[in-house]
């Protein structure tokens, strides 16, 4: 038992964390409320999940026969950073009906998922340390913990958007929000810059 407890707290550490996917989600929920943030959410889960069980069927080997794939991912990742930035910054904070921009769909929180260097770390080091061997009982139960936990996290943060969304009623404050979001977003991609 003490194996899967371990399995559940890496899962915490990492999905709660802040990341680019929970910085959309707390947009999102602020933005769109917790209900339609929750396609993004679930896209986000299982965009996660399916990259850690093939990490663990061996895509990992495939990264490190080919680092040049490593460096476009990480690269792709910086780019899709820095948009997402440039969009929050350009926002003009009009919620309601003068909002017309769709909340983050199920695939957009995939893609983020593969885009995201922090995702990618994660399922490797978390295949590393729990299921090393490559056995696939494991490799599902570490998928289907990772997945309860990881889409718990990333629901907090939408929750948390949500919660914070009836202080944002002017559109100054908003944003002033989505500023200081894509300052962390752009703080996220700088950061994968110097590795």
């Amino acid at each position: 038992m003490s194996l899967y407890l371990s399995m559940a707290a890496f899962a915490l550490a990492s999905s709660i964390s802040p990341g680019p996917v929970n910085i959309v989600a707390l947009n999102s929920g602020a933005r769109h409320g917790l209900r339609a943030s929750l396609k993004h959410v679930t896209g986000a889960t299982a965009g996660f999940t399916v990259l850690l069980v093939l990490t663990g069927l061996g895509l990992h080997e495939l990264l490190d026969l080919w680092p040049g794939l490593t460096e476009a991912i990480r690269w792709a990742g910086v780019v899709f950073l820095l948009y997402l930035a440039w969009r929050l910054a350009r926002d003009n904070g009009q919620l309601g009906q003068g909002d017309n921009s769709p909340p983050p769909s199920f695939g957009y929180g995939a893609l983020m998922q593969w885009l995201n260097p922090k995702a990618w770390l994660a399922c490797v080091a978390g295949m590393g340390a729990f299921v090393a061997d490559g056995d696939a009982g494991l490799i599902g139960r570490f998928a289907l913990i990772y997945f309860v936990v990881c889409y718990l996290s990333i629901a907090c943060w939408a929750w948390a958007g949500s919660f914070i969304r009836e202080y944002l009623r002017k559109a100054s404050s908003v944003r002033l929000f989505n500023r200081l979001l894509a300052l962390l977003l752009a703080g996220c991609a700088a950061y994968l810059m110097l590795e």
